[in-house]
């Protein structure tokens, strides 16, 4: 849902204290976009897939993972928030902690969990967007009907079902998973 305000260049610290009314936005092209509250399911897809790949990247020293409160400062100057990012250590050469701020560039690999209210264009903006900023993989995770797409480019490469691999590829090399057990039911 796009919030009517008139455009304007926004600070950092004006957009980051946003956040204080409860809600999330990402800016797109001078205008605040309120990226709603997500579900159960969508938070617990986002959090399961960010926990095991923060997990590997810290074990293998490969970068840092982010969750989607964390923003990304595009050439563009939009700022975006994937529902699950992760920046390789060649991207944070000579940081030894992480900004304060937000990251400027786009994260190496950004994750994108489909909500209902998510548009098909919405979707695809933000994926030619990514690539445009040199993301170098995207995975969107579709709950409702339980795939994953792959994309290397603004068009998708791989169309992964529960039976398939989630590969994190050269971006993150060595880490895999099985695609169903991001739709796994509870077994407790």
């Amino acid at each position: 849902m796009t919030i009517s305000i008139e455009k304007k260049v926004w600070t950092d610290e004006e957009f980051m204290a946003l956040s204080k009314d409860g809600h999330r936005y990402e800016l797109v092209n001078g205008e605040l976009v309120n990226m709603g509250n997500s579900g159960m399911e969508h938070g617990g897809i986002g959090s399961f897939l960010g926990g095991l790949l923060a997990i590997y990247v810290r074990q293998h020293k490969l970068g840092t993972v982010c969750d989607s409160s964390t923003a990304f400062t595009l050439k563009n100057g939009n700022k975006r928030s994937p529902d699950v990012s992760f920046v390789s250590k060649e991207r944070l050469k000579g940081l030894k902690r992480p900004p304060r701020g937000f990251f400027p560039g786009s994260p190496d690999l950004a994750v994108e969990i489909l909500s209902p209210s998510n548009t098909v264009e919405e979707i695809h903006e933000k994926i030619v967007e990514y690539f445009d900023n040199d993301t170098r993989l995207v995975w969107v995770i579709h709950p409702d009907e339980k795939y994953v797409l792959v994309y290397h480019s603004p068009e998708p490469d791989h169309f992964l079902r529960p039976q398939d691999t989630l590969e994190g590829e050269a971006i993150i090399p060595g880490f895999s998973m099985s695609v169903a057990e991001l739709f796994e039911e509870w077994d407790f």
